[in-house]
């Protein structure tokens, strides 16, 4: 029997010839983004060399545009651009808009602003949306240079236009002024509430008595304690100013709102099932079910976002944890009355849609990159079944409300008024 110490390591794919598989292929490509973040240039030039070639335009593409920054890094600035434009004269992938924005940021530094303003302008029709603003900029800087005053009037106009109020903001403003009137509108002591709350908060016999709006009216208003409700609406609308304008930019603003009602309306359903018989308030069920759509998003589908959204793209497991250990630990320590059923039946509804629905904000990865051979890339997903996935969340909320009905009706628990609070805390950083 051969001594398998004696073995020899296993052969290192960059320094082999021959062709890749998909799964090395992508291995070398992540392995020299590290190395060229680390600083360890031409090691990572060898091994964007060494995908290059390979038969999905998107890998080669992207190897094409590592090996171009790589080359810029090593002062090698001819060589860089012309690997750029290699990137252009391939099919269209994610790396083509990036290409775009080296070329132009090249022929600005070596004076070439007539060809910078068409660099940027090929750009700039490949831009999600969040770089608009920014490449707008650069465009009226550039036509102000070469005396086109009129232009850069315009792209300073599109360039302050693109950081209009989003939906995000507006669904923040609806919910924090809902949610301070109803604060302020309580009258005396105990449970005279006013009239906002038993309006608008999730009550078990109100739902089985058909009042479904309050699936969706319950994000508007937040915890009536006197102690608690700044903290508690604080936490839920700074946690949805992070991450509500990401699923904004990648999905675009009707099927943020859309996931946001959906996923208020799955954290309602598993909290009308499941959850104690007292009333509830606050938006982090739908929160939840943003956090679960990036989650899935992200390694799913892979959109081209800014740095900015990248980051909280990176983050958003940490924040789902801590957000689920935070729930579970203070509800079940008897601090608080946390309704995690809620947290929980969001989240599930945020995963679901982030996996059936496609991004329609921002250009994706899995939209260029073909899949084993016979199988369907998730770019490639048709209407018709995004409308059926929608359609069975649908029907899994009806057959919830069903369920919660009947145990409501057979099994009523009477207990003191207490309100449970949904409440979404969130990692700063």
């Amino acid at each position: 029997m051969a001594d398998e110490t004696n073995q020899p390591p296993p052969p290192n794919p960059v320094s082999q010839s021959g062709p890749l598989d998909r799964v090395t292929a992508l291995r070398i490509l992540q392995r020299a983004d590290d190395l060229l973040e680390a600083g360890e240039t031409e090691d990572a030039a060898r091994h964007y060399q060494r995908v290059i070639g390979f038969d999905e335009p998107a890998v080669t593409a992207s190897a094409l545009f590592g090996l171009g920054n790589a080359f810029y890094r090593l002062d090698r600035e001819d060589d860089a651009q012309a690997t750029w434009k290699a990137v252009l004269a391939m099919p269209e992938t994610p790396s083509t808009y990036l290409a775009w924005r080296q070329i132009a940021a090249m022929r600005v530094r070596d004076g070439d602003l007539t060809g910078a303003i068409k660099a940027y302008r090929e750009a700039d029709r490949r831009a999600p949306a969040a770089d608009k603003a920014e490449i707008a900029s650069r465009l009226g800087w550039l036509a102000k240079e070469t005396g086109d005053t009129r232009g850069a009037a315009r792209q300073f106009r599109r360039s302050r236009g693109a950081a209009a109020i989003t939906l995000t903001y507006v669904i923040i403003a609806v919910t924090a002024v809902v949610s301070f009137t109803a604060w302020a509108g309580q009258a005396g002591s105990g449970f005279d509430l006013g009239p906002l709350y038993p309006a608008l908060w999730l009550d078990k016999a109100d739902i089985a008595s058909g009042q479904l709006w309050r699936l969706f009216t319950v994000t508007l208003v937040h915890s009536p304690s006197q102690t608690e409700f700044f903290l508690h609406l604080g936490f839920n609308m700074y946690a949805l100013y992070l991450v509500g304008p990401v699923v904004e930019q990648i999905y675009g603003a009707p099927r943020m709102l859309l996931m946001y009602l959906a996923s208020a309306a799955t954290g309602s359903t598993l909290s009308f099932v499941l959850g104690p018989d007292v009333p509830g308030v606050g938006a982090s069920g739908a929160v939840f079910g943003l956090f679960g759509v990036l989650l899935i998003a992200s390694r799913v589908h892979n959109p081209v976002v800014d740095r900015r959204s990248r980051a909280i793209l990176g983050q958003v497991g940490m924040l789902i944890v801590l957000n689920l250990v935070l729930g579970f630990g203070l509800g079940g320590a008897g601090v608080i009355n946390i309704d995690n059923a809620a947290h929980v039946g969001g989240l599930l509804g945020g995963l679901w849609l982030g996996l059936i629905l496609l991004p329609s904000g921002a250009p994706t990865l899995s939209r260029f990159w073909q899949g084993p051979a016979g199988s369907t890339p998730a770019g490639k997903t048709s209407p018709m079944l995004q409308l059926v996935g929608v359609a069975a969340l649908v029907v899994v909320v009806a057959v919830g409300l069903v369920i919660g009905t009947d145990s409501y009706r057979q099994a009523r628990e009477v207990g003191a008024p207490a309100v449970t609070i949904h409440l979404a805390a969130t990692r700063p950083g």
